[in-house]
Parts: structure tokens; C-alpha cells; sequence
């Protein structure tokens, strides 16, 4: 179970990756559209998610030539046990994560 930890803290520093799990928290993807808003290559796109994908946030499927990604919670939740376990986290709310993704994506500089 730590090293699923390790992997979802790891995923979640990152502004960019939690920029994209803001995005399909609204629907799946696909992986053109997710890389759509960000200045930066599908290549690196592509890195972020597979992070993402091996800490368990999102799961990739191939759809004929597109390949689509969505949300997985239950590693968020697993997070959030582990966080409540030190009395400081209330239960996940999803649309409070939602929110906090929207204003922190409001405040990042373009």
C-alpha cells in the first residue's frame, strides 16, 4: 500500500497532472483533447499520463485509433484514508476537489 501511496502523492505534486485530473473530473477524454489546453508537446502529455495511469487516477482504453482517459476516485479515496488516519482530513468530497482544481487551474499563470 505505500508504494500506491508514494505513486499518488507523486502524480498529484504536480500542477499540470492535477490540471488534467480537474479536466476529467467533467467526462472521459481523449488524449489529443486532454493535451488541447496545455503549451506543451503530446509527448509530454503523454508522460503526465502515464504517471497518472500507474498510480491508478485515470485509466487509459483504446477506442478504435484514440485512446481515452478517465478518472479513477478510488485512488483518491484510498489517499484520503490514509490522510484521515492523522485526524486532519475530512471525507472526500468530490466536488470540493473539483473546486479546489478549478481555482488553483484560475490562479496558475498562462
Amino acid at each position: 500500500m505505500t508504494d500506491r501511496l508514494d505513486a499518488v502523492f507523486a502524480a498529484l505534486a504536480d500542477p499540470t497532472r492535477r490540471a488534467i485530473l480537474a479536466m476529467l473530473l467533467e467526462d472521459d477524454m481523449a488524449v489529443t483533447d486532454v493535451a488541447d489546453p496545455f503549451a506543451m508537446s503530446l509527448a509530454a502529455i503523454s508522460k503526465h499520463l502515464a504517471v497518472l495511469s500507474e498510480a491508478g487516477l485515470i485509466s487509459r482504453e483504446k477506442r478504435g485509433r484514440v485512446i481515452w482517459c478517465k478518472l479513477e476516485p478510488e485512488a483518491m479515496r484510498e489517499a484520503t484514508v490514509w490522510m484521515r488516519g492523522f485526524g486532519q482530513v475530512d471525507p472526500l468530497d468530490l466536488d470540493d476537489f473539483e473546486r479546489f482544481l478549478e481555482q488553483e487551474l484560475a490562479e496558475r499563470p498562462e
